[in-house]
């Protein structure tokens, strides 16, 4: 066993220099043999010192190593002491003990090695493995990759190359210790990637496989794409920072955009905070713009952590766009007072009608500008859901316009008595509204041969032409539903309800019916309601219920959108019903009336929720209204006097031929005569229909002609 040549000098060094230690000091005290040893001893010190004092590892190794050179300085300043030899050859024991010190520990040439690798000398060196040569295969070139792409490279083929790909290239995202974005490519040329999930691609790396993103890959310039080429976005980091704190976009992502969101498939633009009106909007988008908005707003409010029945949020909703606003506060308990300035119509016949949640105004018209028409009226609501205050704002538009109001209801009522003081005309049962339609219906036949002044001939209704000899007529009919289902006039109001609604605009007259439901087993047919919902902006009240609600504004759009929700009350939410149903406590109050609240469907089909204007009935109205009312012209009056149809309509009982043509002398005083006949002037005329049946009731039939006749009078024919 050959021993190394340091451990052999290193020794014959100490056994040569022990002599010299034990008898250099005792024969030449001042020798420079002496001077060295001991300037040698003091550069050991110095290095014993600095090896203290140095904060790198091996500082014990250090000290080791400048031992031998201080140990000899000690034995030669011992041995300059003593007297000749020393007690026993102490100087001799002393150099020996140095020498063997020094052979056995060897501190040059055993610690100047790193690791404290160990001198061969009790067994022979190993002879090194032959190194393994990678060879390099089509899969992996070596293409001079980095660190990086390399190490995952490594891990990749370790996990046997899933999917049948190897990585192009490993880039780490900047800022992340662990993120990084792999380019993956089939090991096959012209073979797609399949059977690659983000699981397999997460094992290699030893992340969860929600942390993985797998993405196509775009064609770019220098590079191939398509299917034989994948992303993968490894993300560990990122999504412990997502999972703990999100931003505004990633919990709308997350929590709403998802496929079980509330909004599923949106992403949020920008989420804004306003102060002043102490609200928040979150604006948000549709990722494909293709599709539409399909929102459940209680499962966004919880997402949020909004209260979802508090009457705060709201969602309105443009093409792909979408907005939702949470206030701190009911927006629509705000009462908005009604003003002449508010109401006073512009110059295409629009005025201010209410405020949307946002502050907004909401305009309606007492004309159509743009179809040189007057604007019929359709408003739905249930009993004091606000439609009387709607009529109030409205009317008194239209007579600020310069216009003429009728207002028929079935029952009597101090609202409706106070608004008859500054209108034309106003009556409280069916008989006078009856009356009313009639004789609107043979207004459209005077007007129709009434001369215009400036060439004598006739025209149609142009709304702001100075030189129209008429002021528009504005017929309201309220619980219009139930008047057309009286026992005597009811087939008169529908009959010429609905005449009056498709021919009235030529002539410059409007119908506004009011009443619970826009549906024909109401009262309303199709064509009424088709001419009512092209000419005007219903308005839709609280219907009971949010889905009656959406059922009727919906009946009255041509493309049924998205209906906001009008609650019964507005109920602020308060604690958890868990907690004091298990308390035992009553459930809070239910809060304030939604009463003045309405959906408006504008031109285009949308529908917004508003509040509308407050009229105080408890105050003096005239401030909005002018201050004289506007009426008929003489020659209308002169007219409709002609025709039997302008007296005082308030008469309790018809006039004799009115409605129903007058009995014969011989017929037994007219007690078999059917009082429900077809609408129509009677005998006096004045633009209305003939009979549509005979006037005697059926008689016992005994023969063939006798039934021949009754079919012809059931006929007419």
């Amino acid at each position: 066993m050959a021993t190394p040549r340091s451990v052999t000098l290193e020794r014959l060094a100490y056994t040569l220099a022990a002599p010299v230690l034990a008898v250099a000091p005792n024969l030449c005290p001042d020798s420079p043999v002496n001077q060295a040893v001991q300037l040698a001893g003091a550069a050991g010190i110095g290095g014993w010192f600095l090896a203290a004092r140095s904060d790198e590892p091996g500082a014990g190794r250090k000290m080791l190593r400048w031992s031998p050179l201080v140990l000899a300085a000690a034995v030669d300043v011992a041995a300059g002491h003593t007297t000749g030899f020393g007690p026993y050859w102490l100087d001799g024991l002393l150099a020996a003990g140095w020498a063997a010190a020094g052979y056995l520990v060897m501190p040059y040439s055993r610690h100047t090695r790193r690791r404290h690798r160990p001198a061969l000398a009790a067994a022979p060196a190993p002879q090194p493995a032959p190194a393994e040569v990678i060879e390099e295969t089509a899969a992996q070139p070596d293409d001079g990759a980095d660190l990086l792409t390399r190490g995952a490279r490594v891990l990749w083929e370790q996990a046997g190359m899933p999917g049948r790909t190897h990585i192009v290239r490993a880039t780490r995202h900047p800022g992340m210790q662990h993120d990084m974005t792999i380019l993956l490519r089939a090991s096959e040329t012209g073979r797609p990637i399949t059977g690659l999930s983000e699981a397999a691609v997460a094992a290699p790396f030893g992340v969860h496989s929600g942390d993985v993103v797998l993405a196509e890959v775009a064609v770019q310039a220098g590079r191939q794409g398509g299917p034989g080429w994948m992303e993968a976005h490894i993300t560990p980091d990122a999504n412990a920072r997502r999972r703990t704190k999100p931003t505004d976009q990633e919990r709308w992502k997350d929590r709403i955009g998802s496929p079980k969101g509330g909004a599923p498939g949106s992403e949020l633009v920008h989420k804004t905070r306003d102060d002043e009106r102490k609200v928040t909007f979150y604006r948000a988008k549709m990722a494909d713009s293709t599709e539409s908005p399909r929102i459940d707003l209680p499962k966004v409010c919880r997402a949020l952590g909004l209260p979802e029945d508090d009457s705060c949020v709201f969602v309105l909703i443009d093409g792909a766009e979408f907005l939702i606003s949470a206030f701190d506060e009911p927006p629509l308990s705000q009462i908005f007072p009604a003003t002449r300035e508010l109401l006073t119509p512009d110059a295409k016949g629009m005025y201010v009608c209410g405020f949307t949640i946002t502050g907004q105004p909401v305009k309606t018209m007492v004309y159509q500008h743009d179809k040189n028409a007057p604007a019929h009226g359709l408003t739905l609501g249930v009993s004091r859901s606000g439609k009387t205050q709607f009529f109030a704002i409205h009317m008194a538009a239209q007579s600020l316009d310069g216009q003429v109001v009728w207002l028929g209801t079935v029952r009597k009522d101090e609202k409706t008595t106070v608004l008859g003081r500054y209108i034309d005309r106003q009556g409280s049962n069916a008989l006078w509204m009856a009356r009313s339609l009639r004789a609107a219906l043979a207004l459209c036949a005077i007007r129709a041969e009434m001369p215009w002044p400036h060439d004598g001939q006739p025209h149609d209704y142009k709304p702001g032409d100075t030189r129209c000899p008429y002021r528009q007529l504005n017929v309201y009919a309220d619980e219009f539903m139930t008047a057309a289902q009286d026992a005597d006039f009811g087939e008169f109001i529908q009959k010429d309800g609905e005449d009056l609604t498709v021919t009235g605009l030529k002539y410059g007259i409007a119908f506004n019916p009011a009443g619970q439901s826009p549906f024909a087993h109401n009262g309303f047919s199709t064509e009424m309601k088709d001419n009512l919902r092209q000419n005007s902006r219903p308005v839709i009240f609280n219907m009971g219920s949010p889905g009656a609600t959406r059922k009727a504004a919906e009946g009255t759009m041509e493309n049924a959108y998205d209906v906001p929700t009008i609650p019964a009350r507005y109920s602020r939410s308060e604690g958890s019903a868990i907690e004091r149903a298990m308390r035992g406590e009553a459930d809070p109050e239910n809060g304030v009336s939604t009463g003045g609240v309405a959906v408006i469907v504008l031109d285009n089909g949308r529908a917004v929720l508003m509040r509308s204007l407050y009229a105080d009935f408890d105050t003096d109205l005239a401030h909005l209204f002018p201050d004289e009312v506007n009426r008929l012209t003489d020659y209308e009056v002169s007219e409709l006097e002609k025709r039997g149809l302008w007296f005082d309509w308030t008469e309790p009982e018809p006039r004799p031929g009115e409605f129903w043509p007058e009995p014969d002398e011989d017929d037994d005083g007219g007690e078999g005569r059917s009082r429900r006949r077809g609408s129509g002037g009677g005998r006096k005329g004045g633009g209305g229909r003939g009979p549509t049946g005979g006037g005697r009731r059926s008689e016992q039939i005994t023969s063939p002609r006798q039934a021949l006749e009754a079919i012809k009078s059931l006929t007419d024919a």
